[in-house]
């Protein structure tokens, strides 16, 4: 942040841009210093920020896409001070490509504001549970924002403290660091505050070990502790209350699928299973099978009411019945375009998915193009 005794000083510099500038010693001022080793912005005279022109050329010299990097992080390129090349030799020295450093910082440019003292000692940090350089560079090759998310630390490795201290495995850490780095941005007291909470859920439905509890709700929800307690508490009334669920049943759901329903706005996840209701009724379900089928696969919460409608009607129309689709709540994760082609290619085939298994419907691509070339021989 600029001290208080600055002042604005507008030059005669070419296109009449404005700059700030700092009180200089008679000793600085006949140095030669380059403009990058100030902190500062300088700007055209209708206000736009001008564009750091060294840090573009060293960026299209690493081979870094920069238009990608522009649309995503715009405002590092208006930074005077970057550390693009401390950067480079850094991962260089930890076994990254020069191809997945570009991608890197494409993905990621504000990677390039770290200092390498900075990614030092977070890499360090990060070594204590990774188990090796080569996991950590594969990982920031799939989610540089994991590991250049924040720039705090202390507070990262306070956070890994005490998730350790109630019980998270190193495997676990892994997950949260790498899909959910968002919790260790969070302040400390942040996650006690939610870890607290699911502990007090966990005693209240008459479970006898806490730690074991939030173990599992975080393992199978990374996200967890990035939501407010609020949000968490309302949705756990929602299903105890929609499913009639007493509260050993309700601690199987939220130990298992129904963890990750916990993320939902509470509005959300309400408005979908009414149009889930109304949409299964209309076709003849009872209120008990409708239960059934989402308690049978909880994801369905999430599919909004136009691509759970959309979906449903294209499998009707295919002749499949709405008894199959309740016994396989799962071909509903695949799009409408994969449904159609995959019924399209069976029917081909001359399988009868009226009478057979309709799983194979959200197979994955190479186990159904395996049992598709089975098919026609």
């Amino acid at each position: 942040m600029a001290s208080r005794n600055l002042w604005y000083m507008r030059t005669n510099f070419p296109f009449r841009s404005r700059c700030w500038m700092v009180p200089l010693s008679v000793e600085i001022i006949f140095k030669s210093v380059s403009l990058r080793l100030f902190g500062v912005k300088c700007h055209h005279v209708d206000g736009e920020p001008l564009e750091n022109e060294d840090l573009l050329k060293n960026l299209l010299t690493m081979g870094v896409d920069v238009d990608m990097a522009k649309k995503r992080q715009p405002g590092v390129f208006h930074r005077m001070v970057t550390n693009e090349q401390d950067l480079k030799m850094f991962l260089l020295s930890k076994g990254a490509s020069k191809e997945a450093i570009a991608s890197i910082i494409s993905r990621y440019p504000r990677a390039i504001t770290r200092t390498a003292d900075s990614l030092s000692e977070r890499w360090n940090i990060w070594r204590k549970i990774m188990t090796s350089d080569l996991e950590i560079v594969n990982i920031l090759e799939r989610s540089p924002e994991s590991f250049f998310r924040s720039n705090n630390n202390l507070n990262l490795e306070n956070n890994i403290k005490f998730l350790y201290s109630v019980g998270l495995t190193r495997k676990c850490l892994c997950r949260l660091l790498t899909n959910a780095p968002r919790t260790f941005s969070n302040s400390v007291d942040l996650n006690k505050q939610m870890v607290e909470f699911l502990q007090k859920v966990c005693v209240c439905l008459g479970h006898k070990d806490p730690t074991d509890f939030v173990r599992k709700i975080i393992s199978k929800n990374p996200f967890i502790l990035i939501q407010s307690t609020k949000r968490v508490k309302a949705n756990i009334e929602f299903l105890q209350s929609t499913f009639s669920l007493n509260n050993e049943e309700l601690l199987v759901l939220l130990c298992g699928s129904g963890a990750e329903i916990l993320d939902l706005s509470n509005d959300y996840a309400k408005r979908n299973y009414a149009n889930i209701k109304e949409k299964l009724f209309s076709l003849g379900c009872p209120e008990e099978e409708v239960q059934k089928f989402v308690l049978s696969y909880p994801d369905m919460i999430f599919l909004a009411e136009k691509k759970f409608n959309a979906k449903i009607d294209c499998l009707i129309e295919e002749k499949i019945s709405i008894s199959q689709i309740i016994e396989n709540p799962r071909i509903l994760d695949s799009s409408i375009s994969t449904l159609r082609s995959r019924i399209k290619e069976l029917i081909h085939a001359g399988y009868d998915l009226s009478t057979s298994n309709i799983n194979l419907l959200s197979w994955s691509q190479k186990r159904y193009k395996a049992k598709l070339k089975k098919l026609s021989k």
